[in-house]
């Protein structure tokens, strides 16, 4: 087989096995590069030993395109600082490969691994090489491509630590400095695309295993306020049951349970219109609103905007584009709209509440669900919030 062939069925595999690692993988540019033993990555490409690659099973290719799609989202040179250049790469290899053996990939021979480091972080094992080789320990497996490359104990690591091939950056020439920079780049939109799609993974409930050691996911677990919404609509949407008729799907053994009835679908929706609403949140809120609706094929939506009292009530059924005019600017009482739901409104079932939440709340729980959909979260005394 043709390694071009070789690789692209073990790239595929990969995508199939491991999503996020393939997904990763498939933007990597790879290198011939006969003059190394194996393979590695600087966090832009990926080279390799032709020979090398051509002997591995499909296995042991996936690890090595798995490796490379993360050392190529990991940001090496916004995170090296004052690290030594290698040094810093050999002990996110050690880190990287640590965590794919954990999730099941076939680690090929050469690769670096130690169970000494099993589950640290590459910043940790940096330090722990770096002991070991001012303790000239032997057993390093590496070549460094400078031995002096390493700070000793008494030197400055500010004005030592930073290499770039053994020159200071300012002592480069202006086309080098250019292209650090765009290979700087370069790292920083492979690393928001990894976080953007570990995210996604998270949500999921698919993430590989570890992996929060190599990236900080502020709100990973957190569902997009769309799928919530949806979820929201989605339970009173059939909303009421009957077992005249039956359910038919069990009548033919004897069980009998209710049939679904899809009434019309009636919805609340209260804006608050105190002088702190994000009107382009309430925009990009209802767009969202208005389309999900469109998928419902009967429905009555009466939209309440009110601050301290209600200014206008309006209904709107199929077919209809909602809006709200957004009037008032005082302060901000939800319980004008709770009364009126209470008095003119009695069969509701979902309110969906569009506020900052600044207000003076109900002493009672309403008897149907109520989501507040805001753009902060902050505690309340009922309800869910939905976080935009």
């Amino acid at each position: 087989m043709q390694i071009e062939q070789k690789i692209s069925q073990a790239k595929a595999k990969l995508l199939v096995d491991y999503p996020y690692f393939g997904t990763l993988a498939s933007k990597l540019e790879l290198v011939v590069n006969d003059d190394i033993e194996a393979f590695k990555s600087n966090g832009v490409k990926l080279e390799y030993n032709s020979d090398y690659l051509q002997g591995l099973e499909l296995s042991e290719m996936e690890f090595v395109f798995a490796n490379g799609a993360m050392h190529a989202s990991l940001a090496h040179e916004q995170r090296k600082n004052n690290r030594s250049g290698w040094l810093w790469q050999m002990a996110t290899d050690y880190a990287i490969n640590d965590m794919l053996v954990e999730n099941g990939l076939d680690m090929p021979d050469r690769a670096l691994y130690r169970k000494r480091f099993k589950g640290l972080y590459a910043e940790e094992i940096y330090a722990e090489l770096k002991e070991d080789i001012l303790r000239e320990d032997e057993d390093l497996e590496y070549e460094a491509d400078k031995a002096d490359d390493v700070n000793s104990e008494n030197s400055n690591e500010s004005s030592q630590g930073s290499e770039l091939n053994g020159l200071e950056e300012s002592n480069l020439e202006p086309n080098a400095n250019k292209n650090i920079q765009e290979e700087i780049l370069q790292e920083q939109l492979l690393a928001e695309e990894a976080i953007s799609l570990l995210e996604s993974e998270f949500k999921k409930g698919e993430a590989p295993q570890t992996i929060e050691r190599f990236f900080t996911i502020d709100g990973g677990g957190k569902i997009d306020w769309r799928d919530e919404l949806r979820v929201a609509l989605d339970r009173f949407h059939k909303d009421d049951y009957t077992l005249m008729p039956p359910n038919k799907k069990f009548l033919h053994v004897g069980i009998y349970l209710p049939s679904c009835i899809s009434q019309r679908f009636k919805l609340v929706v209260a804006v608050d219109s105190s002088g702190s609403v994000d009107e382009e949140l309430l925009d990009e809120f209802l767009s969202e609103l208005n389309f999900l609706m469109n998928t419902i094929a009967s429905y009555q939506i009466d939209i309440l905007v009110c601050d301290e009292k209600i200014h206008s009530h309006k209904t709107f059924y199929s077919g209809d584009t909602l809006e709200a005019d957004v009037k008032g600017g005082g302060a901000t009482d939800f319980r004008p709209v709770f009364e009126f739901i209470q008095n003119e409104l009695e069969d509701t079932k979902l309110l969906l509440y569009f506020s900052d939440l600044d207000g003076v709340f109900p002493n009672e729980t309403p008897s149907y669900d109520v989501k507040w959909i805001s753009p902060k979260e902050q505690e309340i005394p009922f309800g869910e919030i939905i976080v935009l």
